[in-house]
C-alpha cells in the first residue's frame, strides 16, 4: 500500500478496514499451532501456543537457505527470494516464494543485526515501505546499527500475490452502494460481494488456504534465520502488530526487541473488532470535527457548531450523493459517489497533516458540485493508480481476513439486527460499516482461525504503542494487547491519527530509539504527547 501513496501516506501504516468491505483481521489459529475452539475457559478466547523450541526436520532445508542477495533498481537496496512451505503441516507440498529486501547497516558503530518493519494492512508491501520510508526515513542511529529488513507477506505484492478483480471490475466494486435502502440494493450489495470472492477463488485457489497470520508469522521465523540472526527484531504498525504478537506467541525464545505501533487486540472477534473499529473512527472525526469548525474553509460548519452537527451535515452530504453522484472530471468516467466519499473521508483519518485537504475536498464537493478531490482520497487508499490500475492491497487484505476469524455476519438479516449498535457507535459512519462486514460470509474458503489471546511467556520485553485518538486501531486494543502478553510495556501516545512512531513526538520516538539501540523498554505505562 505503499507505491502509489505520498511520502506522508507511506509513512503511516494502514490498518484496512470495513469501510473497503473488508474486515479488519484478528488472530487466526491455523491449523497446527494452537489450541482448539473446545480449549477456551468459558466466556475467554483460547490462548496461542507456542511451537516447540527445536526446528522439524521437514523445515531444515527452508531454515538452511543461503539467499543470492542481488541489486533491487533501488539505490543502496539489496533483493532476494526466500522459500517456505505453501502448508506447514506438509511442507513436501509445494512451496511460496517470499520477496525480501534489505538495506546493510551504515555504521558507524557496532552492527545489531537486522531490523524487520512490516507496514500492515494485511496486504501492504513491506518491501515499497522499507524502500520509500523506512530504509531512508527511519532515525539514522537506528539505520547505523541495523540492516533494515522487509517481506512482503505470503500473497501480497511480490510474494505471489492473490489477484481478485482490477481495473473496471474493481472500479464497480468499489462503487457498490454499502448503505442499501431497499432489498435489491442489498441484494446489488450480496452480489458484489460474491463477484470479488469467486474472483479470488478462481485466481488463487491453492494459495488461498494459506496466507493466515500464522503462517506468514512462521515466514518470518525462516526469515531471521536466513538472515543470521539468533532473534527477530521488529518495528510493526497496524495489522503488522498482530503479525509480531503473533510471531511471539509462536516463538516466544526467539522473540527480541519488538515494537508495536497501533496494535491490534486478537482475542476479538471480527463482529467486535468492526464495532469498536467504527467507534474508532467516529473518534478520530469528532477530533477532525472541532478543527474544521475553528477554520474559515470549514465547509461542514462555522465556529461554535458542535461535533454532533457537523456529523449530521456530513450525512447529509453522503445521503444527496446517494441519490445523485457528482461529476470528478474522471478519465473514466467515474462519478464521486456515496461510497467512494465515505472512503475518501475515512482515508483522511488517519492523519491529521490530510485535514486540510479534506477540508478542500469537501468544499469542492459540496459547494462547487467538483467530487474529484474525494476521488483522489479514496484513489489513494486503495491504491488505484492514474491509468486505473490497483495494487493487490484489497485482495490480499480480504484473503487473510476471512482466513483468520469467522465472518462478522453471515447474512443480511444479521446484518439488519446489529444496525443499531453500529450506528450509536458512528451516527456517520456506522450503518456502512456494518454492511461492509458483511463481504467475508461469501469467502470461498473456510476460516482456519479464531480470536484468541497472546502471552508470549517468555519473551523478551515488548514495546506495546497506542495512540488516544487512533482511528483504525483503537487505543483499547493496545491496552488489551498489553494485558495479555507477559512482557509487554505500554507506551501510550495522547494524540491524533494512526500509529505513533516517527510521526512528531519526540518523546515517544527517544522512547522507542533507546530500545532498539539499547534494548532498554521504556516504563510500563510512560505516557508522550
Amino acid at each position: 500500500m505503499h507505491t502509489r501513496r505520498t511520502p506522508r501516506r507511506t509513512r503511516t501504516a494502514a490498518a484496512l478496514f470495513t469501510a473497503a468491505a473488508l474486515s479488519l483481521a484478528g488472530c487466526s489459529s491455523g491449523t497446527s499451532t494452537s489450541t482448539t475452539a473446545s480449549s477456551p475457559v468459558a466466556g475467554a478466547a483460547a490462548a496461542l501456543a507456542p511451537l516447540p523450541g527445536s526446528t522439524p526436520t521437514s523445515l531444515a532445508e527452508y531454515y538452511e537457505q543461503e539467499p543470492a542477495w542481488r541489486d533491487c533498481g533501488v539505490p543502496g537496496f539489496q533483493c532476494a527470494t526466500v522459500k517456505a512451505p505453501l502448508d506447514y503441516a506438509e511442507p513436501s507440498s509445494g512451496d511460496v516464494r517470499l520477496a525480501v529486501s534489505r538495506k546493510k547497516a551504515t555504521g558507524p558503530g557496532k552492527r545489531l543485526g537486522s531490523l524487520l518493519v512490516n507496514p500492515g494492512g494485511p496486504g501492504g508491501s513491506a518491501v515499497d515501505y522499507l524502500q520509500m520510508y523506512a530504509g531512508i526515513g527511519y532515525p539514522e542511529e537506528v539505520r547505523a546499527r541495523y540492516d533494515m529488513v522487509a517481506v512482503d507477506p505470503r500473497g501480497v505484492a511480490r510474494s505471489e500475490p492473490v489477484e481478485c478483480l482490477n481495473g473496471h471490475a474493481m472500479d464497480a466494486y468499489t462503487r457498490t452502494d454499502t448503505t442499501p435502502d431497499d432489498e435489491k440494493e442489498t441484494e446489488a450489495l450480496v452480489s458484489a460481494y460474491r463477484t470479488f470472492a469467486e474472483g479470488c477463488g478462481a485466481k488463487a485457489p491453492k494459495l488461498l488456504r494459506h496466507v493466515s497470520t500464522v503462517e506468514t508469522a512462521r515466514d518470518m521465523d525462516i526469515v531471521r534465520a536466513v538472515l543470521g540472526d539468533e532473534k527477530l527484531t521488529y518495528v510493526g504498525a497496524s495489522y503488522g502488530t498482530l503479525l509480531g504478537a503473533t510471531y511471539a506467541g509462536l516463538f516466544p525464545e526467539r522473540t527480541g526487541r519488538l515494537v508495536l505501533d497501533g496494535a491490534m487486540d486478537p482475542s476479538l472477534d471480527a463482529r467486535r473488532i468492526n464495532l469498536e473499529q467504527t467507534e474508532g473512527f467516529d473518534t478520530a472525526f469528532t477530533a477532525f470535527a472541532k478543527d474544521c469548525v475553528r477554520r474559515s474553509d470549514c465547509p461542514l460548519g462555522g465556529k461554535g457548531t458542535s461535533p454532533e452537527k457537523v456529523g449530521e451535515n456530513l450525512k447529509k452530504f453522503f445521503e444527496k450523493l446517494d441519490a445523485r453522484p457528482l461529476p470528478a472530471g474522471d478519465a473514466d468516467g467515474r462519478e464521486l459517489t456515496e461510497s467512494l466519499a465515505t472512503m475518501g473521508v475515512i482515508a483522511a483519518m488517519y492523519d491529521e497533516a490530510s485535514w486540510q485537504r479534506l477540508r478542500e475536498a469537501l468544499t469542492s464537493a459540496m459547494k462547487e458540485k467538483d467530487g474529484a478531490g474525494l476521488i483522489v482520497l479514496s484513489d489513494s487508499y486503495y491504491e488505484r493508480d492514474a491509468g486505473g490500475a490497483y495494487s493487490n492491497l484489497m485482495s490480499a487484505n480480504a484473503a487473510v481476513n476471512c482466513l483468520d476469524l469467522p465472518p462478522a455476519f453471515e447474512n443480511p438479516e444479521q446484518v439488519e439486527k446489529a444496525l443499531p449498535d453500529f450506528e450509536k457507535a458512528s451516527s456517520v459512519f456506522g450503518e456502512g460499516l456494518a454492511w461492509a462486514s458483511l463481504n467475508c460470509a461469501y469467502w470461498p474458503v473456510r476460516p482456519t482461525g479464531e480470536a484468541q489471546r497472546i502471552k508470549a511467556k517468555g519473551a523478551a520485553p515488548i514495546v506495546v504503542v497506542g495512540t488516544t485518538r487512533d482511528p483504525a486501531t483503537p487505543y483499547r486494543w493496545a491496552k488489551g494487547l498489553a494485558g495479555q502478553l507477559s512482557s509487554a510495556r505500554l507506551l501510550t501516545y495522547d494524540g491524533d491519527g494512526h500509529t505513533a512512531y516517527g510521526r512528531g513526538s519526540a518523546c515517544v520516538d527517544a522512547a522507542i530509539n533507546t530500545y532498539l539501540l539499547k534494548g532498554t523498554p521504556p516504563a510500563d505505562g510512560k505516557r508522550c504527547s
